[in-house]
């Protein structure tokens, strides 16, 4: 399994000289998330971007498609900011195509991992589960839900990814 972190809430810290949060360029917070899975699991980081996602544009989308279509694993988690989350999965659904073999389950949280671990590790467990039991597609885990990335929105107003309505 591969696990691409490209930033976002997830990943913010606290600058305390500089009173703000941001998304540093490592996966500090990915791997202190991952580390109960333990040393053999198997588990890949690719770090790229390291960006809040309002900040990605379309060259950066088009990076994360190119590294999630030249990765050797079939399952593949994206550590994703959540306001822009469902363009990329659209952007990698379409790159990717419905021959695709592959299983991509992109995922992030609402607050940092560096403030409240809780959000960020559940919702991260949760992608990593379903990138290793569902068949081929692109998907979004937040909160709870694992649906197609066309079925699940986010939902500013309550703060947390619900099912699209009908």
């Amino acid at each position: 399994m591969r696990i691409i972190n490209t930033g976002g809430t997830f990943n913010k810290r606290y600058d305390p000289l500089g009173g703000d949060l941001f998304v540093p360029a490592d996966d500090l917070a990915v791997e202190r998330a991952i580390g109960p899975l333990g040393p053999g699991s198997g588990v890949k980081i690719t770090g790229a971007i390291y960006k809040d996602s309002l900040q990605m544009d379309d060259a950066d989308r088009d990076l994360l498609c190119e590294i999630v279509a030249k990765s050797r694993e079939r399952s593949i988690v994206v550590v994703h900011g959540t306001d822009t989350m469902h363009r990329s999965a659209e952007a990698i659904a379409t790159r990717l195509g419905d021959e695709t073999k592959k299983c991509v389950v992109l995922t992030g949280a609402m607050v940092p991992f560096s403030i409240d671990p809780v959000e960020a590790t559940a919702n991260l467990s949760a992608a990593v589960t379903a990138a290793g039991l569902l068949g081929p597609g692109v998907y979004i885990a937040m909160h709870g839900l694992v649906l197609p990335y066309a079925e699940i929105v986010k939902n500013r107003e309550r703060g947390r990814f619900e099912r699209r309505a009908e």
